[in-house]
């Protein structure tokens, strides 16, 4: 009889032991879930490699309208039908006539968001400068707080433009560049480069264009989207097997003649930080390829560009009323045209032909 009470005592115990150690386990578990929460609540977290990755600030967009807000009725049945207004997987191609303005800025201006917007200005390509600024200021994202980013190694040939409420200007200086090919190369890694030492928790969404470009129309909040990409002027209206892709199958850019959606526009293209932090990283990476096995892309950035797109499809296609080749340029599709090409003397202004 005393040897089962023992034995009893001792099981009784040995569940009390197991139910202590349960407890601290899930009371482990418990602060390793806080811990992880609180890591996602910070501006960075650090990777089991113990790599400091960046934590993306991204809104949730609400599609919630004001009150009282009058615009047209929409419809099922009219609207714009000499273009397609949707891609294969169903993101929206952006067309005069495909959206109401008056209820994308009430949706929008709600959200309190801040676009970066990147600009590359060297050489002689600093004569650009003042009519892209004071287009930009009139017709681009109006409203809006627009940070400018410009990256030059002239700073002090910048002139001064008026900026409106809530817009700066940040002035970046780079080295020079002999060959607007590198030019060109180099902006991919200097975007990614900004977008994770300066961006993370200053701007919603950012937008890369030329400097040689001048607005002439609304560029808004229609624009907005996860990933944006601009369907190339001379290109948007050719079957595939015109598009100048990279074709040599030795380039991380090749893209076979039977394959291809669009020809996307090296010149504009934008997104969440999330998103073109992923694209120029990934640009960046495969333009380092090429050049250690001492091939350039036919046209460098915009190659891979369209490779990336190609792979990664765009949330969101602006039509080339956002990228014309110059405003005198007749096209019927083309009912305004918003931000255009600025003609210009390339074997002038550029470095090398």
């Amino acid at each position: 009889m005393l040897v089962r009470q023992n034995v009893l005592i001792v099981v009784f115990f040995g569940m009390v032991l197991s139910g202590l150690i349960y407890l601290n386990n899930m009371q482990c578990i418990c602060n390793q879930q806080i811990t992880e929460q609180d890591l996602d609540n910070c501006s960075q977290q650090i990777t089991e490699q113990g790599i400091i990755k960046p934590k993306w600030r991204q809104k949730i967009i609400e599609l919630r309208s004001s009150p009282g807000l009058l615009y047209n009725q929409p419809s099922v049945v009219a609207g714009r039908t000499d273009v397609a207004s949707a891609s294969p997987w169903s993101a929206p191609i952006i067309w005069e006539g495909t959206f109401d303005s008056t209820l994308i800025d009430s949706i929008y201006k709600q959200q309190n968001l801040t676009i970066a917007t990147t600009v590359f200005a060297l050489g002689k390509y600093t004569r650009f400068v003042k009519d892209f600024l004071e287009s930009a200021e009139q017709h681009y994202f109006v409203g809006f707080r627009v940070h400018y980013y410009l990256f030059t190694d002239q700073p002090e040939s910048i002139p001064e433009v008026k900026m409106g409420e809530n817009r700066s200007l940040t002035i970046e200086k780079v080295p020079t560049m002999n060959r607007w090919q590198d030019i060109s190369m180099n902006r991919m890694e200097k975007i990614e480069q900004l977008i994770e030492n300066e961006l993370v928790n200053e701007a919603d969404y950012i937008f890369c264009l030329d400097i040689d470009g001048k607005f002439y129309g609304r560029w808004g909040a229609e624009t907005l989207g996860r990933l944006v990409g601009v369907l190339h002027p001379w290109l948007f209206n050719v079957p595939r097997n015109q598009f100048t892709y990279e074709r040599r199958p030795e380039s991380k850019a090749y893209i076979p003649v039977e394959e291809g959606d669009y020809y996307y526009a090296g010149a504009a293209f934008g997104g969440s930080l999330k998103d073109v932090h992923l694209l120029t990283k990934t640009c960046r990476e495969h333009l380092k390829i090429d050049a250690e096995n001492s091939i350039e892309a036919v046209w460098q950035e915009e190659s891979h560009l369209n490779k990336y797109f190609l792979l990664n499809k765009p949330s969101k296609l602006l039509s080339p009323e956002y990228m014309w080749r110059d405003v005198n340029e007749k096209s019927a599709v083309i009912k305004i045209v918003r931000y255009t090409n600025v003609p210009k003397n390339y074997a002038e202004v550029r470095p090398n032909p």
